[in-house]
């Protein structure tokens, strides 16, 4: 008896695009959270950023946040920016000081992700949802990741005693 269709899944009619997903193995996760995560930016980019007035609300015109601070040093260093004429090339003082601005980029984040998460509860998500988002396994997982970074942020506003 000859295969039905349904046993095997339809040859991919281009083999220069990805391959037509079998529908009997599961979803590789890191492979689903890289697409995600770029289809992310494009559609924020896109919805949020998509005129230079939009792109505007995403920096200070006249001062350097911390977080683009690091990124730009980063980006020098790596070769996904270009120095401009003129401009210094990156030194060890400038790797110095982007790595002494990381402590507060990352603080900065941990209160980011604190609040979002917080809106997000209170926008009806669940923790499942939100653990889709976050690229983990379990609402438990989700959960305790916001306990740990309510914990941190409310100890980090706190300061040293």
């Amino acid at each position: 008896m000859p295969p039905t269709p349904e046993q095997h899944p339809a040859p991919n009619p281009n083999p220069n695009s990805a391959p037509v997903p079998d529908p009997f193995t599961p979803p590789r996760p890191e492979q689903a959270r890289a697409q995600r995560v770029h289809a992310s930016l494009f559609r924020i980019a896109e919805r949020h950023a998509a005129t230079d007035e939009q792109r505007r609300r995403q920096v200070h015109p006249t001062v350097l946040g911390p977080h683009e601070a690091v990124r730009l040093v980063s980006f020098l260093l790596s070769g996904a920016a270009q120095h401009e004429d003129g401009e210094p090339e990156v030194d060890r003082a400038d790797i110095t000081a982007a790595l002494s601005l990381v402590p507060l980029v990352r603080g900065e984040m941990d209160e980011l992700e604190t609040g979002l998460l917080q809106m997000a509860r209170g926008r009806g998500m669940t923790w499942q949802d939100i653990a889709f988002g976050l690229g983990l396994g379990t609402p438990q997982a989700a959960r305790q990741r916001y306990e740990r970074l309510a914990d941190r942020t409310a100890t980090a506003e706190e300061g040293p005693e």
